[in-house]
């Protein structure tokens, strides 16, 4: 059967709008099209509109699915029919023949071409050479045959010094709509009427690329509802209402690989052993080392295929040397230092130097505080200009709002410092940077101990301290290093100790065998025993509880024994005793752990000292609960439960008494469920978890949850202990605790027929 074509467009709409006995008036009102747009398909002017515009028609004429299928396809005849605009001003550039990626990206710009509720204005935005105008261009050529009257690009030249004028602009791109030189408005206001009446009467996508500012662009835009804007713009363009906002991204390692071999096939058509192509590891390497940016994939495929001679590995070595990195990607004028210097441009003096000094921080991230340290400016000043390096693509930020350069801004950034500031003001600004880490790392640190908050309190609230320690560790960890290689031994061994009740909310960090490792050498530099005693049993609680290492943990706790009597300190001999007994229990030496625990014991207990107390007895319960003897477990614990709850003999501070608590109620829990009382010991658990999360600490909250579930079991509540044991595994995520998170899921397993992640 010969297919039939479609009905012409106009007739069709013509006779359906006489059937609903609708005048042109009331058929606009009804579907929010001007009476002139559809006057124009019914006279057939408009032959082919866009398929939204066709939909509300038909909805407007109450059409059924059939008739409504058929006003679509005589509208996507008409513009089959169309000629395509070849030869105007303005037509869409080329797409580069090897786009690779960026599919998630291309469907989202195409998505408001044919979803109504969508904002017609999208605005592309992000670093230097992610490919901006590269991804217009190839989503635009990709979905032209959606807009009947073609596409047009205008580059608004915004990193220029004189960038395009909103006046000259709108001249250009009504010229290109149609508009003859002599018809065109001199005022700008009649210019952008004349362009809004036009973009309403076609069907065409305007492709506004580089844009300068929001000022700029708001004259060039469509009126509500009407006509496609696409925008790309090194700047945010926040001040834009009423636009969708895609911020892009580097390219996922994978097409970022891929885009390099895409480029090299113009020089190895069917790679072979030995070709740069036909090396995917050194690809990967090279795309890495480019950050996986565009652009400087570009450049390095290119530097690539006008040196035959080259392999893919020795590109990747020659840019394994940061300091030449960025000269080394440079293709004729293709230059990646090029690309960041245009936006550097448009910098004031003092936003500048803020993000020359940036590149100073020697961890990922930060925020206003380090820039102020850098700068000397107050925090009000700093924040405008992180806004200003992030809305023109300097910088980007985390999923916890902090703020990061991509690897070759870094760079670049370094660059810029090395050359336009002296040594001595490079100097004296990491040296303030460093100073208020330590500073503030020790005013955190304090928050949690015993005796409070120091004398100069910088956070309101432990939390917010915390918050703090966590956020900047790569920094203040960093600084600290400094310090011990400048031999600054007294405020090395000072943070260190600011640190040492917070560490115990955080053990799963990583980094406290470093930190108590270079406090304990600086306390020996100093030639203070009971100083380097103490240094030595914080150095062996990491080296137990972070670093599962009892053999050395029991090592060092023996040296800070024999230290601590050294330098006639009873109190960290009663310290290094009962991590001593700690070290001894996983290594089964249960005699030696009962004996070290009980001699910490009795040495707190004599000293009155409130905090060592019940840690020492809390490590005399494990060595019981080792030696199978729950029941003097319980006992001990209930005797810590007491010297807690009675406010003669608990620790002054409640931080310090709510850790020490949580910590028995779950020992004891343990132990119940050994002695077979689960209703008991999920009373212990339960209470254990409420202290944890008052104190927000994801380790303690997972221990006992995961306790709780156990008992919940015992008790024949399989939903409740379900619940539990998924809880602890998100805590002990949270926590980093990777052992408690495997006995978990390996819990959780045995209660449920699927696996769990």
């Amino acid at each position: 059967m010969d297919r039939q074509e479609p009905q012409a467009l106009g007739p069709l709409l013509r006779a359906h709008r006489h059937a609903a006995d609708l005048t042109l008036e009331e058929l606009s009102e009804r579907s929010d099209v001007s009476e002139r747009a559809i006057g124009d398909m019914e006279r057939g002017h408009s032959r082919g509109p866009q398929p939204r515009t066709v939909a509300a028609l038909a909805a407007a004429l109450d059409l059924s699915a059939d008739d409504t299928a058929a006003l679509l396809a005589a509208a996507r005849s008409g513009r089959r029919r169309q000629r395509p605009i070849a030869t105007r001003p303005c037509e869409l550039p080329s797409p580069v023949p090897d786009f690779t990626g960026r599919e998630a990206e291309v469907d989202w710009l195409g998505r408001a071409t044919t979803d109504p509720r969508l904002p017609r204005v999208s605005i592309v935005s992000g670093t230097p050479g992610l490919g901006k105008t590269a991804l217009v261009l190839h989503a635009g050529d990709r979905l032209t045959g959606r807009f009947a009257d073609g596409c047009l690009f205008l580059d608004l030249r915004g990193l220029d010094p004189e960038p395009l004028t909103p006046h000259d602009a709108l001249g250009r791109l009504l010229r290109a709509l149609g508009v003859r030189e002599r018809d065109l408005p001199t005022e700008t206001d009649e210019r952008q009427a004349l362009y809004r009446r036009l973009l309403r009467e076609q069907d065409v996508l305007v492709v506004l690329d580089n844009a300068a500012h929001e000022g700029q662009l708001r004259t060039l835009l469509p009126g509500p509802g009407h006509g496609t804007v696409w925008v790309t713009s090194r700047r945010t363009l926040t001040g834009i209402e009423h636009a969708r906002r895609l911020v892009l991204k580097p390219l996922p390692a994978v097409a970022a690989t891929t885009l390099l071999g895409a480029i090299l096939t113009l020089r190895d058509d069917e790679p072979q052993d030995g070709s740069a192509a036909a090396d995917p590891s050194a690809l990967a390497r090279i795309a890495d080392l480019c950050g996986n940016l565009p652009l400087a994939l570009r450049i390095a495929g290119n530097r690539l295929l006008s040196r035959p001679a080259w392999s893919a590995r020795s590109l990747a070595d020659r840019l394994g040397d940061e300091e030449l990195r960025l000269g080394r990607l440079a293709a004729g004028d293709l230059r990646i230092r090029s690309a960041f210097q245009l936006s550097y441009d448009q910098l004031a003096l003092p936003t500048q130097r803020l993000f020359r000094r940036l590149a100073l921080v020697p961890g990922p991230d930060f925020d206003a505080g380090l820039g102020s340290a850098l700068t000397g400016l107050a925090l009000g000043p700093v924040e405008e200009m992180l806004d200003e390096l992030l809305e023109l693509g300097l910088l980007s930020t985390t999923a916890t709002d902090r703020m990061l350069f991509h690897d070759l801004i870094r760079l670049y950034a370094r660059e810029r410092l090395d050359e336009e500031e002296s040594p001595q003001d490079r100097r004296a600004a990491e040296t303030a940077m460093h100073a208020w880490l330590l500073h503030t790392a020790e005013a955190a640190g304090c928050c949690f101990q015993p005796e409070g908050p120091c004398s100069d309190p910088v956070f309101d609230t432990p939390r917010a301290a915390q918050a703090w320690l966590k956020a900047e560790s790569a920094n203040w960890l960093a600084a600290l290093r400094t310090a011990a290689e400048d031999g600054r031994h007294a405020e090395v061994v000072r943070i260190a100790e600011s640190m040492h009740w917070f560490s115990d909310r955080w053990t799963y960090w990583g980094h406290w065998h470093e930190v108590f490792g270079l406090s304990r050498a600086a306390a020996h530099a100093l030639g203070d025993h009971a100083l380097e005693a103490t240094h030595a049993s914080y150095l062996a609680w990491a080296h137990l509880y972070c670093l599962n290492r009892p053999q050395e943990a029991l090592a060092i706790a023996e040296q800070a024994i024999e230290l601590a009597r050294l330098g006639g300190d009873v109190i960290q001999e009663a310290w290094a005793a009962f991590y001593a007994a700690g070290a001894a229990i996983p290594l089964q030496e249960l005699g030696v752990a009962v004996a070290q625990a009980r001699r910490s014991a009795e040495l707190f207990a004599a000293a009155g000292d409130r905090e060592g107390h019940p840690q020492a007895l809390l490590a005399l319960a494990s060595a019981e609960y080792s030696q199978d003897d729950a029941a003097a477990a319980v006992a001990t614990l209930d005797t810590v439960v007491g010297l807690l709850s009675d406010p003669a003999t608990a620790p002054a501070a409640a931080h310090i008494l709510d850790f020490t608590m949580a910590n028995a109620l779950s020992q004891k829990g343990k132990s119940l469920l050994v002695l077979d009382r689960p209703s008991d010991a999920e009373r212990a658990y339960s209470d254990a978890r409420g202290l944890a999360a008052r104190l927000g600490v994801p380790m303690l909250q997972a221990n006992a949850a995961l306790g709780q579930a156990r008992a919940l079991d015992a008790l024949g509540d399989r939903e409740r202990a379900l619940a539990a044991v998924r809880e602890a595994i998100e805590l002990a995520e949270t926590a980093g605790d990777t052992a408690r998170k495997a006995k978990a899921v390996g819990l959780l397993d045995s209660w449920t027929d699927t696996p769990a992640e």
